[in-house]
């Protein structure tokens, strides 16, 4: 389990043994079956967790009961409502188990101090904020606005390849901004 997480570490930043197994000591081994949540929206987040195994939604649920998913974590993914942590205010969002998990959960308080004892890990942190939170949301805005549900499909199914087939129609139809009957129509016509 710790040789995936340094390896997972390492592609945002090299970093020195000594900040990895600082890192490795702060981590809390943890199981969720499915339907556990790791955050409930308007929950305030005090952690962050690196995924080992399993399947995570990321979803907002409105007032109507209506869900909108914005991402889906699997294997050697961290989680987190980054924004509600830093802000240290209720999430927006929950973090749900599709299915039984195994994380390695780490306490916002102590990879704070973490960081500040290793600049390293500041900057392995800044890098996958960069690419996974500014950089690739982008093309996600614009895609909602502007592609047509069956481009936008396509596209999940080129980033979420691995995954799509543990997920139910209604929660890809969910990601997608669409009904699952506008889904079950689009991926008709594909096999045509």
């Amino acid at each position: 389990m710790i040789e995936k997480f340094k390896e997972e570490l390492e592609k945002y930043s090299q970093l020195s043994t000594e900040s990895i197994q600082a890192f490795v000591k702060i981590l809390k081994p943890q199981s969720l079956n499915k339907g556990d949540y790791f955050l409930r929206q308007g929950q305030v987040p005090k952690s962050y967790a690196y995924i080992k195994s399993g399947l995570f939604s990321y979803f907002h649920t409105y007032e109507n009961g209506d869900i909108v998913i914005k991402k889906f974590f699997s294997e050697n993914s961290f989680i987190a409502s980054t924004a509600a942590l830093i802000g240290k205010k209720p999430s927006l969002f929950a973090i749900q188990a599709l299915e039984e998990t195994k994380i390695l959960e780490y306490q916002n308080t102590d990879f704070r101090q973490l960081m500040k004892k290793h600049p390293e890990i500041a900057f392995f942190y800044i890098n996958y904020l960069e690419q996974n939170w500014v950089v690739a949301k982008e093309p996600l805005e614009i895609n909602l606005k502007y592609k047509t549900a069956k481009v936008r499909y396509e596209e999940f199914q080129s980033e979420y390849e691995t995954i799509e087939s543990r997920l139910k129609q209604h929660q890809i139809a969910s990601y997608l901004g669409i009904t699952p009957t506008q889904l079950s129509r689009i991926k008709k016509a594909i096999k045509k």
